[in-house]
């Protein structure tokens, strides 16, 4: 395969990943980093740097429509923020003294746990305000059937942003800009929609990626000739996918959510496992 054609397979690829993620808020990299590594044998750190890069492109393209179409709430996001970005810090520095085998296993059991909450998830329903919620302003609307307008409360804020610690960390490690882990952590344990969750996450995981791409530009992980079809790729895809997320039903999203993860989890441990990252 020459440069050329492993350039425009890669950015098919890219494509896919970038709507997969746009509408699930995963941010495309839990999609990009396995087929980097198990598909085209891309040494992990190099996936990992292209992926990060790919995390803030689709940030940039999905997150404006979505602020625009009222879903995103940005006083959660830049919230939320503060505790993703000190872990992305933290799990860029350690994701250069950890063995590619171990970021693999460890990036699938991450993802085979975001596939079981996801099963535990709740429906959808209208949570009271609670002290926090209402001092941080953080309650909001978000666009129903109809054009209807509902409004939403928060619930434990203290437990959503320990989460998000853990969700940076994830992020600088595995290059996957930990969106499972922000939108389960938001819809789960926050109680917020799933709409305003997936939304919300699109626009937080740039912040997160840029904090830790940083690190991993330092030390040489970054491949222009890589990251470049890789991050156009993704943008094209995510811009498609804010198109159609207004639209689509949630338990589809949800669906879809948990089948890709499960794959890609399962594949991820078993080539950790054997060695084959």
């Amino acid at each position: 395969m020459n440069e050329l054609t492993f350039s425009l397979v890669i950015l098919g690829g890219s494509l896919l990943a970038g709507l997969l993620g746009s509408l699930t808020g995963l941010g495309g990299g839990v999609v990009l980093v396995p087929m980097l590594a198990l598909l085209f044998k891309v040494d992990l750190h190099y996936a990992i740097g292209a992926s990060l890069i790919s995390v803030i492109a689709t940030s940039s393209g999905s997150a404006a429509a979505y602020v625009r179409e009222g879903f995103s709430n940005m006083r959660i996001g830049m919230f939320l923020e503060i505790a993703t970005t000190i872990g992305a810090v933290f799990g860029a520095w350690l994701a250069t003294r950890t063995p590619t085998r171990g970021i693999a296993i460890v990036f699938g059991v991450v993802l085979l746990y975001s596939v079981y909450l996801t099963f535990q998830r709740h429906e959808d329903e209208i949570v009271g305000h609670n002290k926090w919620s209402d001092r941080l302003k953080m309650n909001g609307t978000y666009p129903g059937p109809g054009g209807k307008e509902i409004s939403y409360g928060v619930k434990h804020v203290g437990g959503g942003f320990a989460t998000m610690l853990g969700a940076g960390t994830l992020s600088g490690l595995l290059g996957i800009g930990s969106g499972a882990v922000k939108v389960l952590a938001m819809d789960h344990i926050m109680r917020i929609p799933f709409k305003v969750s997936t939304t919300t996450s699109n626009f937080m995981i740039g912040v997160t990626a840029a904090a830790s791409a940083g690190i991993y530009l330092r030390r040489g992980y970054v491949d222009p000739a890589l990251s470049a079809p890789v991050m156009i790729g993704v943008l094209i895809g995510s811009l498609i996918g804010a198109r159609i997320l207004v639209r689509v039903n949630v338990r589809a999203l949800r669906t879809v959510f948990a089948v890709v993860v499960f794959f890609l989890a399962v594949e991820m441990i078993y080539n950790g496992i054997i060695g084959k990252v």
